[in-house]
């Protein structure tokens, strides 16, 4: 049974509108053997643009950011310390590079652990979640949550650091 896809409008927004409101929907993944799996969004950060410190588009366009140039609804994904990929939603308009990291769902915390339990790796890179028959974006509930400083990027200094870009369900 599939769930209500999100309508692809919802990625051309800004990452500021768009993170916020990702909490609650459901990740959903087909795997290899056309088994589905879902994964309800429990806490996302906002990452906005060439000006903003900690985003990887912050020293311009490069092989590893390129997607984040593209139209919202595409997945940027990178790997982290040799071992670790980091799942993002491209969002906003074409040139404009802006990206959700996806850090929690529902029973899992920590980007690095949802990523391995759903097999995102490298072969996601660029995906578009409106096509794609393998990784999509469904409808969920509202849920309430709170906004905090985004964390472990003490290398983008104070003013960045300290954004309340991070979005967390409260139970």
């Amino acid at each position: 049974m599939m769930g209500n896809k999100v309508d692809s409008g919802f990625f051309l927004m800004d990452v500021l509108e768009v993170a916020p409101r990702l909490l609650g929907k459901i990740i959903t993944i087909r795997d290899d053997e056309d088994i589905v799996k879902r994964y309800r969004i429990s806490e996302v950060e906002a990452y906005r643009g060439e000006e903003d410190k900690a985003c990887h588009a912050s020293k311009g366009r490069t092989e590893r950011n390129d997607v984040m140039y593209l139209e919202g609804g595409h997945v940027y994904v990178y790997l982290i310390y040799g071992m670790y990929w980091m799942l993002n939603i491209v969002t906003g308009k074409t040139g404009n590079p802006q990206a959700v990291l996806i850090r929690g769902v529902e029973g899992y915390g920590g980007p690095g652990k949802l990523t391995r339990i759903m097999n995102i790796d490298r072969s996601f890179y660029g995906e578009d979640l409106n096509t794609s028959k393998r990784i999509w974006i469904e409808e969920g509930e509202k849920l309430k949550y709170v906004q905090t400083p985004r964390i472990n990027i003490d290398y983008a200094g104070e003013f960045w650091k300290n954004k309340p870009w991070r979005y967390i369900v409260t139970t």
